[in-house]
């Protein structure tokens, strides 16, 4: 039994072992047509990820997580807040149903549980605020009770508006817990940090830059020859250490100068808005990996900064009340292929990442906007508002990869984006006879119409086509015999 401890205890430590000095990634799963896990997990071991966070506990990942050494962070979403703080039998039944059983030797490295996602967030008017404590303490209570204490610890991923520095000395050092939230942010601190959990924060270069347009663009990058902000004796090339440092002098108040701390989501989108693209993306994620991995850390605190890129796929059915880039933060595109070459090495090598292997994708051919139709059509606006209010159209947006398309490519690329989303059925490029079906690629050296992803096996793809076709038929004979009837 001793010895079994003992082995138990030594692989843990290698694990935390191989895990520092390596960087994470958030997996969402917000998208209508998902690549299968298992491809993914493959995808993500090719590319040398070593931690992932999830943003539930889907069973279908787990499991094809389990074997792998893969560290992985877990989360119990904000809806579930409630039920938790106010259960603990629910929260004993969450720890069973998705940490015991997949936590054993040689299951799912489940190293961390996310309770809720940035629950204090001032968009939320206080939804979560008096439950994301008691929800946090069942939980790490049914932990513990599972035997699972030592191994797996609960935290808070923040979102980084709970911190600030006043307006009229906006600078790290004076930065504090927001006075409102003060006294129950550093109650969760205690809780954490007497638990030997980390403080979990997400911060958003791009944000800062994309909510200000007076905001200073290359400090929002780590190579950037901006004017540095001065800090006493403290000087500052880039948001990220202001924002990362603002945290820890406010930690430092709170009398915890020496608090864990995980970047729990940061990230650059490639489309949406004029700042987001893949040249920006790039330049900001590998200056991210080589700062995170360089062991420089910030000028407040010294060493590896532990972080959780945002995101590895776009998603598709992201709420874009934030901004249109919301669904394009993903470092592969929504089948899995790299965006632009990223060196999660930090060695400032051009590696490529590994894209998804074995993805299938629909025929090719596309839904367009008919040459016979005219611009002026008066059913071309309400159909073009219809398949956007159905699919994703934010390429179109200002400053986006689409913009540039005009009258007749954005109502092409809008019945495209419908058509895909509907599997290619023939009669989702109808549009009362605006659309019609080509074999030739719309897509031009700036916007791409995608080929949406094809589910199931060939057979039954095959089965697809012939009902399609069974079914064009069918109509033709109807119109046929209303014809001579």
């Amino acid at each position: 039994m001793a010895l079994h401890v003992l082995i138990s205890v030594i692989m843990m430590m290698m694990r935390w072992v191989a895990t520092l000095g390596s960087m994470g990634v958030n997996w969402g799963t917000m998208a209508t047509h998902q690549l299968a896990a298992h491809s993914i997990v493959d995808m993500l071991k090719d590319n040398g990820f070593q931690k992932v966070k999830l943003f539930d506990a889907d069973d279908g990942i787990l499991e094809a997580l389990c074997g792998t050494d893969i560290e992985v962070m877990i989360a119990v979403p904000n809806y579930m807040l409630r039920e938790m703080s106010l259960d603990p039998f629910a929260a004993i039944s969450w720890v069973e149903a998705n940490l015991s059983a997949y936590a054993y030797p040689g299951g799912v490295n489940i190293r961390y549980v996310a309770v809720g996602n940035e629950p204090f967030l001032k968009t939320y008017n206080n939804t979560y605020l008096h439950h994301t404590l008691p929800a946090l303490n069942n939980i790490q209570e049914a932990i513990n009770k599972a035997g699972l204490g030592s191994q797996i610890k609960a935290t808070v991923p923040f979102n980084a508006d709970i911190y600030n520095s006043p307006e009229s000395n906006p600078v790290p050092s004076a930065g504090d817990f927001r006075a409102e939230l003060r006294d129950l942010t550093v109650q969760i601190v205690q809780f954490l940090y007497s638990n030997d959990a980390p403080f979990v924060v997400n911060i958003y270069p791009f944000l800062s830059l994309y909510g200000n347009m007076y905001f200073p663009l290359d400090f929002a990058f780590f190579d950037g020859t901006n004017k540095p902000v001065r800090d006493g004796v403290r000087v500052y090339t880039n948001v990220f250490d202001a924002n990362l440092d603002t945290l820890l002098w406010s930690l430092t108040k709170a009398g915890y100068p020496d608090m864990k701390i995980m970047v729990g989501e940061v990230g650059w989108p490639t489309d949406g808005d004029k700042n987001a693209n893949t040249q920006n993306a790039k330049r900001f994620n590998q200056g991210l990996i080589q700062h995170a991995l360089s062991g420089e850390g910030t000028p407040l605190r010294k060493g590896k900064i532990d972080v959780y890129l945002f995101s590895l796929i776009d998603e598709d059915t992201k709420s874009i009340d934030p901004g249109t880039f919301e669904r394009h933060w993903g470092v592969l595109e929504f089948d899995g292929k790299p965006k632009y070459e990223l060196d999660l090495s930090g060695s400032e090598e051009n590696r490529g990442l590994v894209a998804v292997q074995g993805v299938r994708y629909m025929e090719r051919r596309w839904c367009i906007l008919s040459p016979h139709v005219k611009e002026m059509d008066q059913e071309l606006p309400k159909n073009v508002d219809y398949a956007c209010s159905m699919s994703d159209c934010t390429a179109l947006g200002y400053g986006s990869s689409c913009n540039h398309l005009g009258i007749r490519g954005n109502a092409s690329y809008a019945f495209n984006m419908y058509y895909q989303l509907k599997n290619q059925n023939e009669w989702d490029c109808d549009f009362f006879g605006l659309g019609m079906i080509t074999e030739e690629d719309p897509s031009d050296n700036k916007c791409r119409f995608p080929i949406m992803i094809a589910y199931g096996n060939p057979i039954l793809m095959l089965h697809k086509k012939l009902v399609n076709i069974l079914l064009v038929l069918l109509e033709g004979c109807i119109v046929f015999l209303l014809l001579v009837s």
